[in-house]
Protein backbone atom coordinates (compact mmCIF):
# COMPACT_ATOMS: atom_id res chain seq x y z
CA UNK A 1 0.00 0.00 0.00
CA UNK A 2 2.99 2.57 -0.31
CA UNK A 3 2.68 5.32 2.25
CA UNK A 4 -0.72 4.69 3.38
CA UNK A 5 -0.93 2.61 6.33
CA UNK A 6 -4.68 1.97 5.96
CA UNK A 7 -6.85 0.58 3.16
CA UNK A 8 -8.83 2.35 0.99
CA UNK A 9 -11.96 3.88 1.78
CA UNK A 10 -11.53 3.32 5.55
CA UNK A 11 -10.32 6.76 7.04
CA UNK A 12 -7.18 9.54 6.79
CA UNK A 13 -4.30 8.05 4.92
CA UNK A 14 -1.60 7.97 8.21
CA UNK A 15 1.11 10.30 7.17
CA UNK A 16 3.06 13.40 9.17
CA UNK A 17 2.85 16.85 8.22
CA UNK A 18 6.25 16.52 7.08
CA UNK A 19 5.57 13.32 4.72
CA UNK A 20 3.11 15.46 2.78
CA UNK A 21 5.13 18.28 2.31
CA UNK A 22 7.79 15.54 0.82
CA UNK A 23 5.62 13.56 -1.61
CA UNK A 24 3.17 16.57 -2.56
CA UNK A 25 4.22 19.78 -4.89
CA UNK A 26 3.64 23.31 -2.99
CA UNK A 27 1.02 23.94 -4.71
CA UNK A 28 -0.50 20.47 -3.81
CA UNK A 29 0.10 20.99 -0.36
CA UNK A 30 -1.23 24.43 -0.20
CA UNK A 31 -4.43 23.24 -1.89
CA UNK A 32 -4.67 19.37 -0.46
CA UNK A 33 -3.69 19.99 3.36
CA UNK A 34 -4.29 23.81 4.08
CA UNK A 35 -7.33 23.88 2.25
CA UNK A 36 -5.89 26.39 -0.39
CA UNK A 37 -7.51 27.37 -3.59
CA UNK A 38 -5.65 27.52 -7.21
CA UNK A 39 -6.21 30.04 -9.72
CA UNK A 40 -9.40 29.61 -12.22
CA UNK A 41 -8.23 28.45 -16.10
CA UNK A 42 -5.13 27.34 -14.86
CA UNK A 43 -5.01 23.54 -14.63
CA UNK A 44 -4.73 20.86 -17.28
CA UNK A 45 -7.06 18.72 -16.09
CA UNK A 46 -9.83 21.62 -16.86
CA UNK A 47 -9.60 20.49 -20.52
CA UNK A 48 -8.89 16.94 -19.81
CA UNK A 49 -11.53 15.14 -22.07
CA UNK A 50 -10.23 11.48 -22.42
CA UNK A 51 -12.20 8.38 -20.87
CA UNK A 52 -10.53 7.52 -17.08
CA UNK A 53 -10.63 8.37 -13.76
CA UNK A 54 -10.03 11.34 -11.83
CA UNK A 55 -8.36 10.80 -8.54
CA UNK A 56 -6.75 12.29 -5.45
CA UNK A 57 -3.31 13.72 -6.14
CA UNK A 58 -2.42 12.60 -2.36
CA UNK A 59 -3.56 9.00 -1.83
CA UNK A 60 -4.37 8.00 -5.00
CA UNK A 61 -8.36 7.53 -4.27
CA UNK A 62 -10.36 7.50 -7.02
CA UNK A 63 -12.73 10.51 -6.82
CA UNK A 64 -14.77 11.09 -10.51
CA UNK A 65 -15.52 9.24 -13.24
CA UNK A 66 -15.18 11.37 -16.87
CA UNK A 67 -18.40 10.67 -17.75
CA UNK A 68 -19.26 13.03 -14.88
CA UNK A 69 -17.30 15.66 -15.93
CA UNK A 70 -18.56 18.71 -17.86
CA UNK A 71 -17.72 22.23 -18.51
CA UNK A 72 -19.13 24.91 -16.16
CA UNK A 73 -17.60 27.79 -17.68
CA UNK A 74 -15.75 28.41 -13.78
CA UNK A 75 -12.60 27.64 -14.59
CA UNK A 76 -12.10 24.83 -12.36
CA UNK A 77 -12.84 20.95 -13.55
CA UNK A 78 -16.54 20.22 -12.48
CA UNK A 79 -18.65 17.55 -12.33
CA UNK A 80 -21.89 16.84 -11.27
CA UNK A 81 -21.33 13.00 -9.06
CA UNK A 82 -18.04 11.89 -7.44
CA UNK A 83 -17.57 7.95 -7.86
CA UNK A 84 -20.13 6.55 -4.71
CA UNK A 85 -18.37 7.14 -1.63
CA UNK A 86 -14.88 8.68 -2.65
CA UNK A 87 -16.22 12.12 -1.25
CA UNK A 88 -16.85 13.98 2.14
CA UNK A 89 -18.39 17.14 2.82
CA UNK A 90 -18.67 19.50 5.47
CA UNK A 91 -19.62 23.38 6.06
CA UNK A 92 -16.73 26.12 5.34
CA UNK A 93 -17.59 29.47 6.88
CA UNK A 94 -14.57 31.29 5.59
CA UNK A 95 -14.05 34.44 3.31
CA UNK A 96 -17.64 35.77 4.86
CA UNK A 97 -19.47 32.69 3.23
CA UNK A 98 -21.01 29.49 3.92
CA UNK A 99 -19.99 27.00 0.91
CA UNK A 100 -19.88 23.05 1.28
CA UNK A 101 -16.40 21.62 1.72
CA UNK A 102 -15.56 18.74 -0.37
CA UNK A 103 -12.72 16.54 0.29
CA UNK A 104 -11.31 13.19 -0.11
CA UNK A 105 -12.60 10.21 1.92
CA UNK A 106 -9.62 8.81 2.01
CA UNK A 107 -6.66 11.51 3.50
CA UNK A 108 -8.72 14.27 3.80
CA UNK A 109 -7.02 16.72 1.49
CA UNK A 110 -8.86 19.40 0.59
CA UNK A 111 -10.74 19.30 -3.02
CA UNK A 112 -12.92 21.88 -4.16
CA UNK A 113 -16.55 23.32 -3.06
CA UNK A 114 -19.87 21.63 -4.35
CA UNK A 115 -22.99 24.22 -5.40
CA UNK A 116 -26.39 23.96 -6.21
CA UNK A 117 -26.23 25.00 -9.71
CA UNK A 118 -25.19 21.87 -11.58
CA UNK A 119 -26.42 19.74 -14.51
CA UNK A 120 -29.42 17.06 -14.46
CA UNK A 121 -29.20 14.69 -13.37
CA UNK A 122 -28.08 15.84 -9.27
CA UNK A 123 -28.33 19.27 -10.08
CA UNK A 124 -25.19 19.31 -8.11
CA UNK A 125 -21.55 21.62 -9.48
CA UNK A 126 -18.53 19.63 -7.42
CA UNK A 127 -16.13 22.35 -8.42
CA UNK A 128 -12.77 21.06 -7.75
CA UNK A 129 -8.88 22.02 -7.51
CA UNK A 130 -7.17 20.34 -10.55
CA UNK A 131 -3.94 20.45 -8.72
CA UNK A 132 -5.57 18.19 -5.67
CA UNK A 133 -6.23 15.50 -8.29
CA UNK A 134 -4.66 13.78 -10.97
CA UNK A 135 -6.45 12.00 -14.31
CA UNK A 136 -5.63 8.07 -14.90
CA UNK A 137 -7.13 7.52 -18.43
CA UNK A 138 -9.24 4.42 -19.51
CA UNK A 139 -7.10 1.85 -21.25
Amino acid sequence: MGLFTKEPGTGEAAQSEEEWRSTLTPEQYRVLRQHGTERPGTSPLNDEKRAGTFVCAGCGQPLFDSQTKYESGSGWPSFFAPIEGAVETQSDRSFFMTRTEVHCQRCKGHLGHVFEDGPAPTGLRFCMNGVAMAFEPRE
